[in-house]
């Protein structure tokens, strides 16, 4: 009897530690998958604010910035013309003469693009070629290369961004029909106007003919034709602003009434 007691007072003594043990490993496990936890909220956390800086934040700093270059580009036109011809006399009863730009090397800026229904201070600067990592991520809008230039007869064809890079044809998919598109360069504003949307295959590269999606037909007017990704996150498809030109505005004019027309500010 004297062995059984002792077991009994034994045991129980003997049994505690492991069940202290035991304890404690469950808190250590829980500990360990709280951290987990916490790691996996952490980077999800840092991959939120990342899209948001691509996606807003960045685009916007860099359109902003872009915009203001456009700006200064134009600005610097405007005072290079006032000092060589400070005296202008228009002639509005002449015929108007619409010139058009000799071919733009690769990476030249030859003109500001200009959109009112996107904003008065929405201007983003024009480089020829189409190549991403020096003109369309730069935030440029570019020029299709072997396309016309603007105002000549045929298609005058460009491709942007719309998102990352500043994002410049963001809201291409807002324009209205009549919606001015103004390009403007060293000589003065060219105005083409709005008239459709057209989703098509990034391989449909008939949008870039003389007369868009017009095969072996010769052009016999001015065409402009925008060009971007849709839908608006990836490479699916295109999205294609087709606009017809109005008018030509030499610098000696001033501005032409189509910058102020439809001004979404």
């Amino acid at each position: 009897m004297g062995d059984t007691n002792i077991d009994a007072q034994v045991r129980p003594d003997a049994e505690e530690p492991r069940g202290r043990t035991s304890r404690r490993t469950r808190r250590g496990g829980a500990t360990v998958v709280s951290v987990i936890g916490e790691l996996f909220v952490t980077a999800g956390v840092i991959a939120l604010l990342f899209v948001a800086w691509q996606l807003w934040i960045g685009d916007w700093i860099i359109g902003s910035q872009k915009q203001a270059e456009a700006a200064d580009l134009t600005q610097s036109w405007a005072q290079e013309y006032a000092a060589a011809t400070p005296a202008p006399t228009p002639s509005p009863t002449a015929e108007a003469v619409v010139p058009v730009l000799k071919d733009a090397g690769h990476g030249d800026q030859f003109g500001v693009m200009q959109i009112p229904r996107f904003g008065k201070d929405w201007k983003f600067t024009i480089a020829g070629g189409v190549t991403r990592p020096d003109i369309l991520d730069q935030g440029e809008i570019g020029h299709y290369p072997d396309t016309a230039m603007p105002g000549d007869i045929g298609n005058t064809v460009y491709a942007a961004h719309r998102w990352t890079s500043g994002a410049p044809f963001d809201p291409i998919d807002k324009l209205v029909v009549g919606d001015a598109i103004v390009i403007e360069t060293k000589d003065g504003w060219y105005t083409y106007r709005f008239r459709n949307l057209e989703y098509v295959q990034d391989t449909q590269v008939e949008v870039l003919l003389p007369v868009p999606q017009q095969v072996g037909v010769a052009a016999d007017g001015r065409y402009l034709t925008l060009t971007s990704c849709a839908p608006k996150l990836n490479m699916l498809e295109r999205i294609i602003a087709y606009a017809l030109f109005e008018d030509f505005t030499p610098r000696a004019d001033g501005p032409p009434a189509s910058l102020t027309q439809g001004t979404n500010a």
